[in-house]
């Protein structure tokens, strides 16, 4: 084992031990008169997590694939005691919330006062087919973006300049980008200027956003009066192809979307992975400040 996957098992196991500390005494257990052996796991939640992580990290395309041919054959020695393929799919359902608790904690960015928000969508099968689908019945929903209509979810995040995660949200696809920013808890750890598309456009929300403090830019539609902008408000706007940036890594390098899931608990498993494994990316897009404020003085000069 690297020593790159030697500190995310790391990092997962300390974490997952202090998890089974705080939820002791805290869930509620089913009374039963029959008396329920209480065996231990073959394979405990921090090794499920961390080999869900290191699929997205490997750019692997099938989960199945990159279990039985390389984490069995080729990672005995890290992974002595591998249960089945089918009994990891299984698991995956019990570390869902280690894992949801484990990116919120130690896996997002802080706030420097410019950030940049999006949603992006997650397709769970051609749009023709979601009168067929099944699995997501009365889940997923029919939604437009820039690209069409789509059927599934939206991911919304919001990131910082160094193209850290911030915060995220999982909505139905039909759910106006507007709403999470809303919801105070979503936002509650960003500050400064919110730079977001036309989607956001939105005087109640502005006035909002302003009160907590975070001044949200957008472009104007065309049937709109120009206003006054700052320079330097300008030319962050032209940078939010960043975000785009960080949803298309999301979606082709930690394979966030894909349409072949069986069960909506494995679907969020492999979502929370993805964007676990994101935050490891040891490059991820970025911008540099110091030369947009250089340049906001150069044109102020001039």
């Amino acid at each position: 084992m690297n020593s790159k996957i030697i500190e995310i098992f790391y990092l997962i196991d300390e974490f997952c031990k202090e998890f089974e500390k705080v939820k002791e005494g805290h869930v509620l257990v089913e009374e039963s008169s029959k008396k329920r052996r209480n065996r231990k796991f073959v394979m405990s939640d921090s090794e499920v997590i961390t080999i869900m992580v290191l699929f997205h990290l490997k750019n692997y395309r099938c989960l199945k694939h990159f279990y039985v041919h390389y984490v069995q054959k080729h990672m005995q020695s890290d992974f002595p005691k591998t249960v089945s393929y089918n009994r990891f799919v299984e698991l995956q359902q019990k570390s869902l919330m280690p894992m949801a608790v484990f990116l919120q904690l130690c896996c997002l960015g802080k706030c420097t006062g410019v950030s940049f928000i999006d949603s992006t969508p997650i397709r769970v099968c051609h749009i023709r087919r979601e009168f067929q689908h099944k699995t997501f019945k009365g889940l997923a929903t029919k939604g437009q973006c820039s690209m069409g209509w789509f059927f599934g979810f939206k991911l919304h995040i919001v990131i910082n300049d160094k193209g850290e995660i911030l915060d995220f949200l999982f909505t139905q696809a039909n759910v106006d980008d507007r709403e999470p920013l809303k919801n105070k808890n979503f936002h509650d750890k960003i500050f400064g200027k919110l730079i977001g598309d036309k989607g956001y456009i939105s005087k109640t929300l502005f006035d909002e956003l302003f009160i907590d403090g975070i001044h949200l830019i957008t472009k104007i539609r065309k049937n709109m009066k120009n206003s006054l902008m700052l320079t330097q408000d300008k030319i962050l706007l032209r940078k939010r192809a960043l975000i785009e940036t960080v949803n298309d890594e999301l979606k082709n390098m930690c394979q966030i979307e894909h349409t072949r899931h069986r069960s909506f608990g494995n679907f969020l498993t492999n979502l929370l992975a993805g964007l676990i494994a994101y935050s490891h990316f040891p490059k991820k897009p970025t911008l540099n400040l110091d030369e947009i404020i250089e340049n906001n003085q150069i044109c102020n000069l001039h």
